[in-house]
């Protein structure tokens, strides 16, 4: 892995030098006209350049890249029916192309790292791999109370992790369940206790629906189903629990106390008429650690943070009537380094030591002339093609808007279409 600088790039207000080495961002000091230091290294000149942390998208299923548009204007129930019928159509080859499909997109909207859930997942491993980006690939039971189909899940989960150990790559593995409801008591304490002995986050939507918690509560003797999976002692600090929408005052006390990874995904809850009253602030102050996610295409139609960003924070300003809530660097940090922080990983921040996974930000457009900060025209004003280049994990997966391969990756996902039609 060669060494890159990035010369005369804008970080928190003043110019650097970046140094990149074997992935680890190595230096950063004062921005310099020296030569000096240019000889052995991949040398860019980001004068008009800003640097940002690499987005960590806290809740993909990258799977579903290739299924936008298909499932529109409908209930939540009706939507995911359709889907589960649509997903019996996958094979192995329509995941790979979809999450490589999926994998470009990311890149070219800044994420360096994604927290996926879907089937097939090793074959969505080896094409994030491949595009040079991150992957957190889980494991998902999803057994509806078919005790045959429990055991097959077990087994092929134990292997897979077995596999796991063995990866030399950019890319971790992890546990995960879907629902409460779509999941028995016995498979959700076997996936709980298997993360735990393995050392593994552990991966859930939680909350997403009124729903959801209505017929948990009659399931379950008046229990949220956040309460019946506290009951249950699976919440803790290694849950990354995507949605967290429905919550009563009790719930947030629950996922704070136990330090849950709460990931709000607005655009997919919006789209599905799921909710929108996101609990932030409660579920901060509570002790929950906020990320940001884009859910799948299927629902969300897009894996642009940028816009998650955006959509997540006038929305809470919105219904709380507060244009103070969830300001600017609260929500940067949501979509970068609170996601580092659910999944134990040394990156979501610029500066020397951390993982080198850096958006360079091209300023010099319309949306970055008024004296406003940074933050406020990149996220408020500009769209994610202001992003000019990715580095990630010390490698640029993106060159000022070029991504390697592309016609390619675009012509093999058209090729695999027809098995969903």
């Amino acid at each position: 892995m060669g060494t890159i600088l990035l010369k005369n790039i804008s970080l928190n207000g003043s110019l650097c030098d970046i140094t990149v080495s074997d992935g680890i961002i190595s230096k950063v000091s004062k921005a310099s006209n020296s030569t000096a230091e240019e000889e052995g290294k991949e040398v860019m000149d980001c004068t008009g350049k800003t640097a940002f942390p690499g987005f960590v998208n806290m809740h993909t299923h990258a799977g579903m890249a290739l299924m936008r548009g298909m499932e529109e204007d409908v209930v939540f129930q009706e939507w995911i029916d359709n889907i589960w019928k649509i997903e019996a159509k996958l094979d192995a080859e329509f995941v790979y192309w979809s999450t490589k499909a999926a994998a470009l997109e990311m890149i070219k909207t800044g994420t360096t790292t994604f927290n996926d859930q879907y089937w097939f997942s090793p074959w969505a491993r080896k094409a994030a791999v491949e595009m040079g980006i991150m992957p957190v690939i889980s494991y998902v039971v999803l057994d509806k109370s078919n005790p045959e189909e429990a055991e097959r899940q077990k087994e092929q989960c134990q292997r897979m992790y077995e596999q796991s150990l063995g990866w030399k790559d950019e890319s971790m593995f992890e546990m995960a369940f879907h629902a409460v409801y779509s999941v028995s008591e016995p498979m959700i304490l076997w996936a709980s206790d298997f993360a735990k002995k393995h050392n593994l986050t552990l991966h859930i939507h939680l909350c997403e629906t009124r729903k959801e918690m209505e017929d948990c509560m009659a399931a379950h003797g008046g229990l949220t189903p956040v309460e019946y999976l506290d009951r249950l002692g699976v919440l803790g600090p290694n849950v990354i629990a995507a949605h967290t929408l429905w919550l009563s005052e009790k719930d947030i006390e629950i996922l704070g106390s136990r330090k849950v990874n709460c990931v709000h995904n607005i655009n997919s809850n919006l789209k599905l008429a799921s909710g929108y009253k996101f609990k932030y602030h409660e579920l901060a102050q509570a002790g929950a650690n906020i990320c940001i996610g884009t859910d799948g295409c299927a629902s969300s139609n897009n894996l642009d943070m940028l816009e998650a960003m955006k959509t997540s924070a006038i929305l809470q300003k919105a219904w709380r009537n507060d244009p103070k809530a969830m300001p600017l660097e609260e929500l940067a940090d949501a979509a970068t380094v609170n996601g580092a922080k659910a999944l134990g990983l040394n990156t979501g921040i610029i500066q020397e030591g951390k993982k080198a996974d850096i958006l360079i930000v091209d300023t010099d457009n319309t949306f970055f002339l008024s004296p406003g900060s940074f933050l406020a025209n990149f996220i408020y004003s500009a769209h994610s093609d202001c992003i000019d280049s990715v580095i990630a994990g010390g490698r640029f997966v993106m060159k000022h808007r070029k991504v390697e391969g592309e016609a390619a990756i675009l012509e093999g996902a058209r090729g695999v279409i027809s098995k969903i039609k």
